[in-house]
């Protein structure tokens, strides 16, 4: 009797069916007889056919055509059992997006971070030079002039910003102009700044506010003999009346056995102007001041003192090393600078040329010859770190062509004879020095800084350097002052200077009682146009 069993299993059976031609190729129904209908085989020929909501779609849809199971319905179940359900998806990075979507993202980028992005990569410059952005900036910070006429009442714009300004520029334009233009501005500032002069000193008055405002730092780069270079910018800085005095801390300073030289630059934020402290990261420019050998620093360097932890070499012009003693390693590093064309330097110079001094152009020097020079000044700073000893401006210098001896001037500043201009030294004579675990103070070391100014108060000769004060083997003859002779000595190319101290024991003090100035003939010369 038929009750119907046979019409209701149809369909699973001939799902059964399909799922066995899926599982196994064709002709394997040759190699074995056919498997019994089971739900486990089901479930094992085709996973997740068993499912009771896909099974019943699936049953519906072959139900409607029981005699006969079409090819597409066939390779429909393939794919949807063979082929994985989770496809790889191809790795995208943001320099696979189109160029119309990079170039909407610069646009909301500032300054700073579009000029780092052009770096990236030659198809980030290209869309980061692109005029559209950079004239928009540009007009942002600089609007246009407008000129009124007064006859006509009208307002004119000297700058267009419409498509002419656009197409007819070369890629790039305005992002230079907009640089160009920046750099002018912050150029302007600094001069206004440091065009007031210091009558005792001959120097800008306002050279901490210029170097704030041009946004300016210092760096210095060791290189070892491999070619790697290290790089320290962690500084401090002490501003003086006539200098100014950076020095570097770190606790990971290269191997000093394997260094070769040390370079000093002046660092200037390319957009200096911009708000905030000026990024690490972004677009700087450098302009080398000095350079230095450091092979056989202990050999080829004067030593000028030491403390418990640290040895001090001094290196010309105005560099100190400061080693630690029992490893032989670099504790900090300490360069004076003076302020004569301080900026210039630091600014105007390459990364591999430093700035060239505009040449002197002689001055006709119409006194007689037997006169000598007359009418000098000289202002004398000394200092060690945070303490000031000595800061004095001496009038009226001279030297006659009597005093010319050995290829130098003699212009002296204070006498053994003249007891009067004797000057005391304030507080302990000593150089501080701090690192970030440690600080000390090494006795008897200072800095010294020179200015000597000429008969027409222009600035003839100057030095910020490291010098220490060296016990005499000569015991004082002075009537006045009975105690220990120190001496002091500088020297370049250009002239010495010679002080002699004595250390009053009563007093704990030093005073100064003698001073002697020494200029080469060859600068005095080259200074004049004479022939000394």
């Amino acid at each position: 009797m038929a009750t119907g069993h046979g019409r209701a299993l149809w369909p699973y059976g001939r799902g059964a069916a399909l799922a066995a031609d899926v599982a196994a190729p064709p002709g394997a129904a040759e190699a074995g007889p056919p498997r019994p209908f089971t739900p486990a085989a089901v479930a094992a020929a085709a996973p997740g056919l068993g499912r009771a909501t896909g099974l019943k779609n699936r049953s519906r849809s072959f139900a409607t055509r029981p005699g006969k199971c079409s090819e597409t319905g066939t390779a429909g179940i393939k794919s949807l059992y063979l082929t994985p359900s989770i496809k790889p998806r191809p790795n995208l990075c943001i320099e696979s997006m189109p160029s119309e979507m990079l170039m909407k993202i610069f646009s909301y980028l500032d300054v700073v971070s579009l000029l780092s992005v052009g770096c990236v990569n030659k198809h980030f410059y290209h869309l980061a030079n692109d005029n559209g952005i950079w004239l928009k900036i540009y007009s942002s910070c600089f609007p246009p002039k407008r000129t009124i006429w007064k006859m006509k009442s009208e307002q004119t714009e000297t700058v267009s910003l419409g498509c002419a300004a656009l197409h007819d520029r070369e890629p790039g334009y305005w992002k230079k102009e907009y640089i160009f233009k920046q750099i002018a501005a912050v150029k302007s500032r600094v001069m206004r700044l440091v065009k007031p002069v210091d009558l005792y000193t001959g120097l800008p008055r306002r050279n901490r506010e210029a170097i704030k405002a041009s946004g300016l730092s210092w760096i210095i780069v060791l290189k070892d003999k491999n070619g790697k270079e290290h790089v320290m910018e962690k500084t401090n800085i002490s501003f003086k009346d006539t200098s100014v005095t950076i020095r570097w801390c770190s606790t990971n300073w290269p191997c000093l056995d394997i260094l070769s030289t040390l370079k000093l630059f002046g660092v200037t934020p390319l957009l200096p102007d911009q708000s905030g402290a000026p990024s690490k990261n972004g677009p700087r420019r450098h302009s080398l001041i000095a350079e230095y050998h450091c092979a056989n620093l202990t050999e080829n360097s004067i030593a000028v003192g030491a403390d418990n932890l640290v040895q001090l070499f001094s290196l010309n012009p105005g560099l100190l090393v400061g080693l630690w003693k029992e490893k032989n390693e670099i504790a900090f590093v300490m360069a004076s600078l003076h302020y004569h064309q301080l900026i210039e330097r630091s600014t105007l110079g390459s990364a591999t040329v430093q700035y060239a001094l505009p040449p002197n152009k002689p001055v006709l020097d119409d006194v007689d010859p037997e006169y000598g020079l007359h009418d000098y000044s000289l202002h004398l700073d000394m200092h060690g770190g945070s303490c000031t000893y000595l800061c004095g401006t001496f009038k009226n210098l001279f030297c006659r062509k009597g005093d010319i001896a050995n290829g130098y001037f003699r212009l002296t500043v204070v006498s053994l004879k003249d007891n009067t201009k004797h000057l005391p030294l304030i507080g302990t004579v000593g150089l501080s020095w701090e690192t970030d675990v440690f600080k000390g103070n090494v006795k008897d070391c200072y800095v010294m800084d020179v200015t000597l100014l000429d008969e027409t108060e222009k600035l003839f000769w100057c030095f910020s350097a490291p010098v220490y004060m060296k016990l005499s083997s000569e015991a004082s003859s002075l009537y006045d002052y009975m105690g220990h002779i120190y001496t002091t000595d500088y020297a370049d190319s250009e002239g010495k200077v010679c002080v002699e101290l004595v250390w009053l024991e009563k007093n704990k003090e030093y005073i100064i009682v003698n001073l002697v100035l020494y200029i080469s003939t060859k600068k005095v010369n080259n200074w004049y146009g004479t022939n000394y």
